[in-house]
Formats: structure tokens, C-alpha cells, sequence
């Protein structure tokens, strides 16, 4: 599955990550004349439950959802795990819990999560959000073609990198240099992602640019 339009540049958009969250589950008018049979889906959240951002995207999570068929407490169940990016011993207890569960499919957000879910299996589909660069962290074979149990889309384009620079420039046509900070051990590729491309219009532009 690829984002509509954009073949080469991107996995799935928002709405066909839910779709192909749904189409794990099968078809909703079987679960209904089956019930009480229910379809149940993982989810790990870096945040804390009392995020409002976060429970603003599970409410939209849910009401998409319902609109291709899936109603919790009827023909689904929701399995949401809190575990914030600053904790990572929950995070790993929470994982562990919801492969146990054997779940139809998991929804995980941030290349972190993803990481450490797909440590822990490689059968159970997987749907991920917010994430960068998902060939090069390896949790798909190539945009066009995910394969393996893993698909999603990604949060920003790697091509914003050189933009960032060029905005800086125009802004102020005297820079001449720029540190670029980020976390060498959560950034996309240790911060290759976006660094190379950085580094590539920086040459360009005749500015020296200072990985931090």
C-alpha cells in the first residue's frame, strides 16, 4: 500500500494506516454475525494517558474505525498501553504484555516503539505512525512493497531537510553556518536521515553545517 499519488516518496497516508489497521481484522459483517466474537487490537502510546493530544487521535482512531465497520465493544476491543518515551522499562514491560495477548494486529506510534515491538515479533501485523525513515530502520523492505508484518506512514518527508536550510538562508542571506542538534540514538538512521540531505544543500547554499 502506498500514499496516493506519490508512489516512490511515502508508505500509506493517515487514513489508509487505519484502513489497513481494519483490513487486518477482516471483513466487520462477518465479526458482527459471529459475535460476540471480537477482533482486538495493541496499541503502545510513548505518552501518558493523560496527554490530550494523544487521547484527541484515539478518539479519531476509534471514530474512523466505526466508520469502516469496527465498533468497540461490539465487534472490537481496544487494548491501549501507556507507556512514556522517558520510561523505558515500561515501555518494554507494556510491549512484552500486549504480544502476549496474541492481539489481530498492533498500532504503535514513534520509531522507538517500533523498534523494540518488532524485537519482539514478526507475525502479528503491525501498523506504525510517526515514523521517519521506516526502510532504512528496516521495519519495511521498500516503500512500494512494506512485505514482512510491518506497514504505516511516515511523519515528515526526508526532503524537508534541505528545505529547513534553504528557509534559513532566505530569512537571512548572510548565515554562513548552522548546528544541526538531534539524538543520535532516537533520530532516523542515528540522524542520517535528514543529516545527508542537510549536508548536500548546505554545499549548495555555501554554508557549513555542524552535526550536534
Amino acid at each position: 500500500m502506498t500514499y496516493p499519488g506519490d508512489e516512490s516518496d511515502r508508505v500509506i497516508n493517515r487514513r489508509n494506516a487505519i484502513a489497513a489497521l481494519a483490513a487486518t481484522l477482516g471483513p466487520a459483517g462477518l465479526a458482527r454475525a459471529q459475535q460476540p466474537t471480537q477482533r482486538r487490537i495493541g496499541l503502545l502510546i510513548p505518552y501518558p494517558e493523560t496527554d490530550g493530544e494523544t487521547q484527541l487521535h484515539l478518539t479519531a482512531l476509534k471514530e474512523e474505525l466505526r466508520r469502516l465497520g469496527w465498533t468497540e465493544g461490539r465487534n472490537l476491543h481496544l487494548e491501549p498501553r501507556w507507556a512514556p518515551s522517558s520510561d523505558p522499562a515500561l515501555l518494554e514491560r507494556h510491549g512484552k504484555e500486549l504480544v502476549a495477548l496474541k492481539p489481530d494486529a498492533l498500532l504503535v506510534r514513534s520509531t522507538v516503539v517500533t523498534t523494540r515491538i518488532l524485537q519482539l515479533t514478526r507475525s502479528i501485523p503491525l501498523v506504525f505512525v510517526a515514523v521517519s525513515d521506516p526502510v532504512g530502520d528496516g521495519f519495511v523492505t521498500s516503500l512500494a512493497q512494506p512485505g514482512g508484518n510491518a506497514t504505516g506512514f511516515t511523519n515528515v518527508e526526508s526532503s524537508l531537510g534541505g528545505k529547513w536550510l534553504q528557509i534559513l538562508k532566505e530569512t537571512d542571506p548572510r548565515l554562513k553556518r548552522v548546528a544541526v542538534l538531534y539524538g543520535a540514538k532516537t533520530a532516523a538512521g542515528g540522524g542520517s536521515y535528514y543529516l545527508r540531505l542537510i549536508k548536500d544543500a548546505a554545499a549548495s547554499l555555501l554554508i557549513e553545517v555542524e552535526p550536534t
